[in-house]
């Protein structure tokens, strides 16, 4: 009895120390991707329930577990810079397992994606091919091609997310909508998330947007930021008591970005940076409300005209 206890914990905390390697793995981009992505399929779709949410969720962290393992199986001499705690720097997952994981995750995603019809199963592959352009064919390694990657995961993972979360097989026009302007907005000012490693890449000769420009690139960010904020907010017919903060959110997190330039004040501004884009991506639930006020309107007059 007592050997079967034992073996029970010890094959508990094997489990444990796996779910720990894959939490690491993710862990630098909950507020980066996950939440901002959470709270854009929440907003777009709407959520339709407390399971569809959770669903949703699900969906969202394997994939991005799908593309960490495959973007950090060839980082480790970056993040032995950059995240010296991540799997592979600290010891916890060698390269050539970190690879096979990649691809079990490649299939593990097929499948439960297959779960939510074919469709979905395409969302997948099309996440899949972005990691095999980005991690493979050297796209990361150019400013405009490392930024396309980061559209084509974000919109795919977007897709998938809000598909699931509205429950229903095909996307409305304003989910498209929402996921063509956050694919512009991802593709201008995604390189934010470049000026913290700067130090990291160029370790490794990769050439960010940062590092081929950097005072235009700071310039630009703060340009388009700001830009963006009065754009997204005439463009989803924002109230002035929301916009106000917003406007005022992006003209500081761009601002920061141009007049503070140490490292430690870029990583702050990163994370600043995130509460924006997370701000940006819940605007379009001003759209459904203005939906659900014209239908309660017309529901009114009906009532009126017919008894």
């Amino acid at each position: 009895m007592f050997i079967n206890i034992s073996s029970l914990w010890t094959g508990c905390m094997r489990l444990a120390g796996h779910i720990y390697t894959l939490i690491l793995f993710s862990w630098s981009d909950y507020k980066t991707i996950f939440l901002p992505i959470t709270a854009f399929a929440c907003a777009t779709a709407p959520v339709q329930s407390l399971s569809n949410l959770i669903q949703g969720c699900i969906w969202i962290w394997i994939h991005l577990i799908l593309c960490n393992v495959s973007n950090q199986a060839r980082a480790k001499e970056e993040d032995e810079i950059n995240r010296p705690w991540r799997p592979l720097p600290s010891g916890r997952i060698t390269i050539g397992q970190a690879f096979t994981l990649r691809w079990v995750m490649v299939v593990f995603c097929i499948v439960w994606s297959a779960a939510y019809g074919a469709e979905m199963i395409l969302v997948t592959l099309g996440l899949v091919a972005t990691t095999l352009f980005h991690d493979d064919a050297g796209f990361s390694n150019h400013p405009v091609g490392k930024n396309l990657c980061n559209v084509g995961g974000y919109t795919t993972i977007e897709v998938g997310a809000t598909r699931i979360m509205a429950n229903q097989g095909s996307l409305d026009s304003i989910s498209i909508q929402a996921i063509l302007l956050s694919a512009l907005v991802i593709f201008t000012t995604i390189q934010a998330q470049d000026f913290p490693d700067v130090e990291g890449d160029s370790a490794i000769k990769r050439v960010t947007f940062p590092i081929y420009a950097p005072e235009f690139s700071r310039l630009f960010t703060l340009t388009v930021i700001s830009l963006w904020s009065l754009l997204l907010c005439w463009l989803w017919d924002i109230e002035c008591f929301i916009a106000v903060p917003y406007v005022s959110l992006g003209i500081y997190v761009g601002s920061r970005y141009y007049f503070l330039r140490t490292q430690t004040a870029d990583r702050y501004s990163y994370i600043i940076f995130n509460a924006w884009l997370m701000f940006s991506h819940l605007l379009s639930f001003q759209a459904r409300m203005d939906i659900a006020h014209s239908l309660d309107v017309c529901q009114i007059f009906r009532f009126i005209l017919l008894g």
